[in-house]
């Protein structure tokens, strides 16, 4: 949930999410199909707090999590609920963008959501007192990383791989995708596309939406048991 990227290929649209958290976290269910309000909605779940940070839906409607706003933030415990489960209450809604401005955020921790719906690309950000929702070019490929373990610099740069990675491929796909989540500055355990943070902060799994017309395939990477799951889907 904290390095997260959005390639339109102009067949094939790539979310690609990789999830950083603290190792002490257990492991997260793989993904699957659950039944919220009515929708058909697949996503990993975190055992802890039953949320998830990737969710898609059977519309083909992808919504990504990212923890913080747009700087980083002082944690003022207790919250309300976590973030995660917001994500589940979007999600399992009939239009998440329209949702999004009417959900009740007060006392939630800040954070950043990318929502690709009806064939736009929304970025959709809570910090703490406000909702910022900004219309992104779908066309452009997209990077986002967390705030909360990124500074600036290290963002910018992370960026900058980011777009230097796509200027050497004449085609992406999904696998090359994957790589670069992967294995982009592999050395760099601080802050590489695979942190490692002196075995308290891992990149604990990988998670990729495929979308070509119709079908859409879920991947998941547990970096951590080394298996991998992937469910097909039809989009409606």
């Amino acid at each position: 949930m904290c390095t997260v990227s959005f390639i339109n290929t102009g067949q094939e649209i790539i979310i690609t999410s990789n999830r950083d958290e603290k190792v002490l976290r257990p492991s997260a269910i793989p993904p699957r199909n659950y039944v919220k309000n009515g929708k058909n909605i697949i996503f990993p779940k975190d055992k802890k707090a039953g949320g998830t940070w990737f969710a898609v839906d059977a519309e083909g409607t992808i919504l990504v999590l990212l923890n913080g706003a747009l700087e980083k933030h002082e944690v003022q415990l207790p919250y309300r609920k976590s973030r995660g489960l917001i994500v589940l209450d979007m999600i399992s809604h009939e239009s998440p963008k329209e949702f999004w401005k009417e959900i009740d955020l007060q006392n939630i921790e800040p954070f950043t959501l990318v929502l690709y719906q009806n064939k736009k690309l929304h970025e959709l950000i809570w910090n703490g007192i406000s909702k910022q929702t900004n219309l992104l070019e779908v066309t452009k490929n997209h990077i986002w990383s967390s705030v909360t373990l990124y500074p600036e610099a290290i963002r910018k740069e992370r960026k900058n791989w980011f777009y230097d990675f796509l200027e050497m491929k004449k085609e992406i796909s999904a696998l090359e995708m994957l790589n670069f989540h992967r294995y982009t500055e592999e050395n760099n355990s601080e802050n590489g596309l695979v942190i490692n943070r002196n075995n308290q902060m891992k990149t604990l799994s990988i998670t990729q939406t495929t979308i070509r017309k119709n079908k859409g395939v879920i991947g998941y990477h547990d970096l951590q048991s080394h298996e991998e799951f992937y469910t097909s889907f039809i989009s409606i």
